[in-house]
């Protein structure tokens, strides 16, 4: 699937949701947000900080790789920890 715009991402956070049979506040509090930020994120909302955007994913299991990356090797983001990896950016900021 191709993620273009803020809409792509919130329909896809909203249809995984779904299907994992989570509500809003339940994912809210997965992520560490408040719900509302969800059903925003949900809307396609433009400015949502992206170590956000990731966590959400991550929360909802979603892998992300490029199409080039998915052609080579399926698995290669597979058990990538974002968390992890937003600290050592944020760690190398400083």
């Amino acid at each position: 699937m191709r993620l273009r715009t803020p809409i792509d991402f919130g329909a896809l956070v909203r249809d995984r949701r779904s299907k994992l049979g989570l509500s809003q506040a339940a994912l809210a509090r997965r992520v560490g947000v408040g719900r509302q930020w969800i059903v925003e994120l949900e809307k396609g909302k433009p400015r949502a900080p992206l170590a956000l955007v990731l966590r959400t994913l991550n929360a909802l299991g979603v892998v992300l790789a490029s199409e080039e990356g998915s052609r080579r090797s399926p698995g290669i983001l597979k058990g990538l920890d974002i968390d992890r990896l937003l600290e050592n950016l944020q760690r190398k900021k400083t």
